[in-house]
């Protein structure tokens, strides 16, 4: 299938789709170098194939998405890319799609941003079963990443985000919680979420923070930018992969970031849950984005004897542990602690709350409250004693910053 990938309105290349796969086969003239992924290289006037294929597949469902075997056989449909092209690509997050050769479509008619769209897909995902008068697949369900249980929603006008918890104790909406009150106490720009439910079960629920004039690009996509030598930190080679683009305060909001995730003892911050935010239509940089998607924290799949030594607490997405992450901090003069002072009461609250409590029982709230008063305690005496931030050096570097995988635990 031949297409041009668009962004927004802009014509940025023409590609073929392979029709059983979904794979970019061919990448023809390049219209506008400048409005491609970032860190898609382009020599001589020639994309790179490789490059746009990776970029393509992170933009579908992961097949390791909860529910997405089950969703793929009820569809009759072999590739979660084929369920991207069925969309044209288009998402929640960006302005990236597709526009199939002799297809009059426009961004204006087609965006998720201004039109509603399907729930089929999301009604598929969280285990409906198929409509029997067949399916609208046009839905940004196909376009989000992540191996949680997710789906898109519009909920009272506003685009909201839905996802899902692991079992046994399904922890990761409460979190999201918790960490946005620690980082409203902390003033750190952040995704506000809460909880809803559905069949018993918790899932988180945030607003949209992208509009159809910004978008949101990946930490994984910055760090493509440039190459990086094997004597530069992943840390460094971030900050300078920034720098050269024009993003501005990485440092302060890196920060701040490596603080709240040692706090909540955060296992999963990859590259792809955290970045930057730019102007579609100018590529301007905005910034870096709110921070987002702190559910695989807090002990989320651990019993409270684990939490007690924190031997298995693992770390992304510069260091392999927080010990280590937290000397890439260059300050701590920025944090108030005493507006953490009632943090045991914010989780007690959370995860006491009605239903919660199927899941989670009081000698694992205690467990966690201790947990997080004990970082908070560390910080502290770390802020007090605080030496010059070790940010070039590769010991202990994370070398494959991807997504937790979530397994079923009996």
């Amino acid at each position: 299938m031949k297409c041009i990938l668009m962004h927004k309105r802009i014509a940025v290349a023409e590609i073929e789709l392979d029709d059983a796969t979904g794979f970019i086969q061919k990448i023809g003239t390049v219209y506008a170098p400048e409005h491609l992924p970032i860190g898609i290289p382009v020599r001589k006037g020639m994309a790179d194939r490789a490059a746009l294929n990776a970029w393509w597949t992170d933009r579908s469902i992961p097949a390791s998405r909860s529910g997405v075997r089950e969703a793929l056989e009820t569809l009759e449909i072999t590739s979660t890319k084929m369920l991207l092209v069925r969309c044209y690509g288009l998402s929640l997050s960006d302005q990236y799609w597709i526009c199939p050769e002799g297809e009059s479509l426009t961004w204006d008619s087609i965006n998720f941003f201004h039109h509603d769209f399907s729930e089929d897909i999301g009604d598929i995902l969280f285990g409906e079963k198929k409509k029997a008068d067949g399916l609208n697949l046009s839905s940004p369900d196909n376009t989000s990443d992540g191996n949680l249980k997710k789906r898109w929603k519009i909920i009272n006008g506003k685009r909201c985000l839905i996802k899902g918890g692991s079992n046994p104790f399904r922890q990761q909406p409460f979190n999201e919680v918790i960490a946005s009150g620690i980082m409203e106490r902390l003033g750190i720009p952040h995704v506000p979420y809460g909880v809803t439910w559905n069949k018993g079960a918790p899932y988180s629920v945030c607003e949209d923070f992208v509009d159809e004039d910004t978008e949101l690009v990946p930490a994984w996509r910055i760090i493509q930018s440039k190459k990086r030598s094997n004597s530069t930190s992943v840390y460094q080679h971030f900050v300078d992969c920034c720098q050269g683009l024009g993003i501005h305060n990485v440092v302060p909001f890196l920060d701040r970031m490596i603080v709240l995730d040692y706090i909540i003892a955060n296992e999963d911050r990859h590259l792809n849950n955290f970045g930057a935010l730019r102007n579609t239509e100018t590529l301007e940089w905005i910034g870096m984005a709110p921070i987002y998607d702190s559910g695989s924290s807090l002990g989320y799949d651990k019993i409270p004897a684990q939490m007690k030594s924190e031997r298995e607490v693992v770390c992304k997405p510069f260091k392999n542990h927080h010990a280590e992450q937290l000397r890439l901090v260059t300050s701590f003069d920025w944090i108030d602690f005493d507006r953490l002072s009632d943090v045991g009461d914010l989780i007690t609250g959370v995860l006491s709350a009605e239903g919660a409590r199927d899941y989670i029982d009081e000698y694992r709230i205690q467990m966690i409250v201790q947990s997080v008063q004990r970082r908070i305690g560390n910080l502290v005496q770390l802020a007090r004693a605080h030496e010059p931030a070790q940010t070039t050096s590769t010991e202990d570097d994370v070398e494959e910053d991807i997504a937790e995988t979530y397994t079923p635990k009996m």
